[in-house]
């Protein structure tokens, strides 16, 4: 590699660094590649855990970065990105809670702000040719920064295994806690944690115990269910069991309660964006209780069309966020549509918490259209029987004529 001939044409160089076996053979590889080329480490705190960050900027600087950059986008991530994606109702394919998708643009978007700041004049990630992260953060490049060239080394190395890459660090003596023996692909944030690869690869293989980190085997969870109450504001949760939190120290709190019920767990074979199926394993507690009690609200106060329309939101978003289109013109309208939704999505929900179940138990709002005295199947004096006559023969109408014309 060193003896090729260097490319030209970038100085400056900002690579989003986990400082896990990828990005840790990238930053050598763009030294070797390209020729008086500076790199500049760059990570995103999105709640992936403390310990993933700990010798992070000394790891960047030893193997040949210049200097880290680590900011904390946290709160943003979980208030700006998530929080607007969950009052939509998206779920990916009837199951994703799109926890790895959610945070891609927040990332890239600090990484451009990065870029812009150190004066740099290309971005780089290290996104196989395969996955749906690398669409991601060139769609948000896209939008962001188009005058940026992007790097993206699985493209254009010659290595493709994670043995191609540990001997590529041994041969360079650049130290990685990466092993062959390491066989999971995981990626966390503070709503989730994703697991790929090993036994995981083929989908008649059950997940073992070693594959799950956020949360306990249901069959494993107390045998004693355990309530938690949230508090909604227009599609948000402002409290966990009567505390005022932000939004992500109220996730932190649910995901440390969820978890020990065994709340959140799927295993999915879902279509990515770039065309074949992948097969993966994902822990979502406190998003799964989140959701279910937005959910329950909605419930309570939104119509039958209001309703319908949530879920067409809910669709549409599901496939953009997860197909990395969100710094588009659509994706601000269907936020602004759900967002006017949620202005009555307010109230108290209590979620019971049993053997991986998160059930929503108790419900109320003050916008509710749920009326006992209407719905009772006791005696009323508000409603009148004699009235659904009419509006059958009018609402079926159509289907009297199409079956008169055919006599």
């Amino acid at each position: 590699m060193s003896n090729a001939v260097k490319k030209t044409g970038v100085k400056k160089v900002v690579l989003a660094y986990s400082g896990g076996l990828d990005t840790s053979a990238i930053i050598p590889w763009l030294k070797e590649t390209y020729d008086n080329c500076e790199i500049v480490a760059f990570c995103a705190d999105v709640g992936q855990g403390e310990e993933e960050l700990v010798g992070l900027t000394e790891k960047a600087l030893a193997s040949g970065a210049s200097e880290c950059h680590i900011i904390d986008l946290k709160e943003e991530f979980v208030a700006d990105y998530i929080y607007p994606t969950i009052a939509t109702g998206a779920i990916y394919e009837g199951t994703y809670l799109l926890g790895t998708s959610m945070a891609r643009p927040i990332i890239a978007k600090a990484q451009v702000e990065v870029a812009r700041k150190v004066g740099a004049d290309a971005v780089c990630h290290g996104c196989t040719g395969k996955g749906n992260d690398q669409v991601r953060f060139e769609g948000c490049f896209a939008a962001l920064a188009p005058d940026l060239k992007v790097i993206a080394p699985w493209r254009e190395w010659e290595m493709r295994s994670r043995e191609d890459l540990l001997a590529y660090l041994a041969e360079r003596n650049i130290k990685t806690s990466a092993s062959a023996t390491k066989i999971y692909s995981r990626d966390a944030n503070a709503w989730h944690i994703s697991h790929e690869g090993g036994e995981l690869e083929d989908p008649w293989n059950e997940p073992s115990k070693g594959v799950w980190t956020l949360t306990v085997a249901p069959e494993d969870a107390p045998n004693e269910p355990e309530y938690v109450s949230l508090a909604i504001k227009n599609g948000r949760v402002t409290h966990v069991n009567d505390e005022a939190l932000s939004p992500y120290a109220a996730l932190m709190k649910l995901n440390d309660i969820a978890g020990k019920h065994g709340v959140g767990r799927i295993d999915i074979t879902e279509n990515r964006l770039v065309g074949m199926k992948s097969r993966g394993c994902y822990e979502t507690p406190g998003g799964t209780v989140m959701f279910a009690g937005l959910r329950a609200i909605e419930e309570l106060v939104l119509d039958k069309t209001s309703r319908t329309w949530r879920e067409q939101i809910a669709g549409q978003m599901s496939h953009l966020v997860y197909d990395g289109r969100w710094f588009t013109p659509l994706c601000k309208s269907l936020i602004a549509a759900s967002e006017s939704l949620a202005e009555s999505v307010n109230g108290d929900v209590v979620i019971k918490l049993y053997k991986g179940q998160a059930t929503a138990v108790k419900k109320r709002s003050p916008n509710s259209l749920y009326s006992e005295s209407f719905a009772t199947f006791g005696e009323d004096d508000v409603y009148d029987q004699k009235h659904a006559e009419g509006f059958i023969r009018l609402y079926s109408l159509a289907s009297r004529i199409r079956a008169l014309n055919t006599k």
